[in-house]
Order: C-alpha cells, then sequence, then structure tokens
C-alpha cells in the first residue's frame, strides 16, 4: 500500500487503523494556525512557505525568531517576561536577509496573505509586549486591511472555544478555554477567501497519518503520527483546500488525547469551507534534544535553521501536505 495513504494508530479514539481516502487538494491557498508554541511554529511556517500559505491565524505567541537560536534568550524574552529588550531590528533584519537568500519566501509573496493575531488581557504565559512584537514585526510585510490584532478580550493562555473546556479565566490542560468565543471562527473568517460560517456539528472522520514513515528524519522529533479532519464533501472528492493546525506545549494528542484534534473548533467550519484541517504532533523528549513539554521547535532545538525553509520541522510537515495532495 502506498506509504503516502497508510496511517497507523488510534483515530477517533478507536484501536482501528484507517485509510485515508484520495483527496483532490488544492494547496496553493493553505492556511495554518497554532497556539504558543504552535503559534510560533504557525508563523515561522507561514514565513518560509508563504508561495502558497496565504493565510496565519496566530494565538498567543511572539515574533519570528525571537530565540535566535538560543533557549536562553528566549526565557529571557521571548515569553512571560522581558527581561531585556527583544531586538526586533535585529531580528527582522534576520529574517530579510533569509527572504533575500531564498531561505524564507519572499516580501511579494508574503504581502500577498492575511493574517489573524489574538492574545488575551488574562494570559500570564505569554508578556503583552511578545506578542505586540510579533504584530509590529507583521506590519513591515502586510497592508494594515490585511493584519488583525486582538488585544482587548480577557482571556488566559489558551485556544478560546464558544462552550468547550475549563474557565476562560484560568490557564489550564487540555488549553482550551470555555469563553464564549470562538476564536477559530474569528480566524478563519478574516484569513479565508468566501468564509462560510458553520451550519451543524462536525460530521466528517479524523484520520491517523504516520507523519514519521512520511516525512523521514525531518521528523525525528515530532510523534509518530499526526492526524487529518476530512469532511465529506473531501473524502468524495470534491476540491478541498488545506489548513495545518500546530497545538501548545504540552497539548500533543501524547499529552491531552483528542482534545486539541477534536475541540479547538477548526472541524465543524471545514465542513462548510471544504477544508482538510492537518494537525501535526510534537513529541515530549527529556534528551537530545531537551523539549519535556512536546513544544514545537521555536528556540532551536533541532538545528540552527529551525525557522527557514531547512528547518526539519518545517520540511517535515510540508512533506505531510505534498503526502495529503498525494
Amino acid at each position: 500500500m502506498n506509504k503516502l495513504l497508510w496511517a497507523l494508530g488510534l483515530a477517533l479514539g478507536t484501536a482501528q487503523a484507517a485509510t485515508l481516502p484520495k483527496l483532490q487538494l488544492d494547496l496553493s491557498q493553505t492556511t495554518v494556525s497554532g497556539l504558543s508554541s504552535g503559534g510560533y511554529m504557525a508563523a515561522q511556517f507561514h514565513l518560509a512557505q508563504a508561495d502558497w500559505v496565504k493565510g496565519a491565524a496566530i494565538v498567543a505567541a511572539g515574533p519570528v525568531y525571537c530565540a535566535q537560536n538560543n533557549l536562553l534568550t528566549a526565557l529571557d524574552h521571548c515569553i512571560n517576561k522581558v527581561d531585556s529588550p527583544i531586538p526586533l531590528d535585529a531580528i527582522n533584519q534576520q529574517l530579510n536577509n533569509w527572504m533575500n537568500e531564498g531561505k524564507l519566501a519572499s516580501k511579494t509573496a508574503l504581502a500577498q496573505s492575511k493574517v489573524w493575531l489574538l492574545h488575551g488581557s488574562k494570559d500570564e504565559k505569554i508578556h503583552p509586549d511578545v506578542a505586540a512584537a510579533l504584530y509590529q514585526q507583521y506590519q513591515q510585510w502586510l497592508p494594515t486591511a490585511q493584519l488583525n490584532y486582538v488585544s482587548d478580550q480577557p482571556f488566559a493562555h489558551h485556544m478560546p472555544t464558544l462552550n468547550t473546556g475549563s474557565d476562560c479565566a484560568v490557564s489550564e490542560v487540555p488549553y482550551l478555554g470555555n469563553c464564549n468565543y470562538d476564536a477559530a471562527a474569528a480566524a478563519l473568517s478574516f484569513i479565508l477567501p468566501n468564509f462560510k460560517a458553520a451550519v451543524a456539528p462536525a460530521s466528517g472522520q479524523i484520520y491517523p497519518l504516520a507523519q514519521q514513515q512520511i516525512a523521514g528524519d525531518s521528523a525525528a522529533t515530532m510523534a509518530e503520527q499526526a492526524y487529518v479532519y476530512v469532511p465529506k464533501a473531501c473524502a468524495e472528492g470534491e476540491s478541498c483546500r488545506l489548513h495545518i493546525s500546530f497545538h501548545g506545549c504540552n497539548q500533543s494528542a501524547e499529552a491531552v488525547g483528542m482534545a486539541y484534534v477534536e475541540q479547538a473548533g477548526f472541524n465543524r467550519l471545514a465542513d462548510s469551507n471544504h477544508l482538510v484541517v492537518l494537525y501535526p504532533q510534537a513529541r515530549a523528549s527529556k534528551l537530545m534534544p531537551l523539549n519535556p513539554q512536546g513544544c514545537w521547535d521555536w528556540w532551536g532545538y533541532t538545528t540552527a535553521d529551525y525557522a527557514t525553509k531547512q528547518g526539519p520541522q518545517i520540511q517535515a510537515v510540508v512533506k505531510l501536505a505534498q503526502a495529503l495532495k498525494g
């Protein structure tokens, strides 16, 4: 069986393997989203692949390359404190150099994107100045009408939902907040062309995807499998687009089961918008590399190229997207 269509492991919480249907995917209008480390990863992926990734929704994260390949720098001014100023000018100069060298997408491609940002006013894990720096960073590349920054909502550090998760003012496992606020819908309505509101609960199917087998060595720091939500229309052969959503630290399926995959809010919107939703999975590790919380690499635990097209995790997710297209 073609390894690109073969998946092992749990799907929808069952012990049965499932075969992904053949999909008609248009990757040219792909969008991404992510929370916390997943937000950092979504922004990195967007900048690297803006030739075909045309929208990004980023919740509770800071500027791309904030850590500058150094964990101590990340802890100093890229999370919940700003002990020294974020050197945004120097960071942006490096990113612009990489654009000129082809290590990131071009400024012209990036300027065609739409970006939605969210930082809750009760978020104690990402400092307001850190989130604001990401907004400032995107302002150099995008026209004002293509950038939306939401910073006036009383959310803790989590993915805000309409009615799922814990107290909206508390950040706790599985990092989904019951906030009477549909962040997934707010994000997709801004970044997707011709967005359509959800009219029913999600009715598609979630499939496991053997991401390490598909992506090889580039997925060495990722879990064995990812998950893919496929609406019925997409499974039946209709043309669909791809949305890639990155979980946060301590929020992978290994840590919280299917909570993020099933309850972050994207799946029911996928049905009405003909979206296949890919949920790549990072994995926790205590040694080589040190990543005990299962975060995506936004500080350099894979290679110094982590934030460029050569970044192993970025390469792995590109391979997953290509595999889904077949």
